[in-house]
């Protein structure tokens, strides 16, 4: 087996796993960072799915798994109030996402065959 497919792996891995999580003031710079990051991976990661690069694109979202399980990790731990909001708007969003979805269902059980 040739060794240059393990160094395209291994070159497109280490930036994910080289960059320290950052705490303190640095915190809201790490998120932005990881926000941009993000970004970059996902259009990347839609740039080899038009190209047909399936291989590429898995790696691309192994290291965007990965990127995201970093994120969180350096990410200050919410409020109470603040993850009950985040939960209340979830629960709209899933109500409106359901409705959608029954309407969908009546419409289609309403279809003459």
């Amino acid at each position: 087996m040739k060794p240059w497919p393990w160094i395209v792996v291994l070159a497109l891995a280490s930036p994910a796993f080289a960059q320290p999580a950052e705490t303190g003031e640095g915190a809201s710079t790490a998120s932005s960072s990881c926000e941009a990051e993000e970004a970059a991976l996902e259009r990347d990661m839609d740039l080899a799915r038009s190209r047909g690069q399936m291989l590429r694109r898995r790696q691309l979202a192994e290291n965007l798994d990965a990127l995201r399980a970093r994120c969180r990790a350096s990410e200050p731990p919410q409020s109470r109030a603040a993850r009950i909001d985040r939960l209340e708007r979830d629960i709209r969003a899933l109500r409106a996402e359901l409705e959608h979805a029954e309407t969908q269902l009546r419409e289609l059980k309403n279809e003459r065959p």
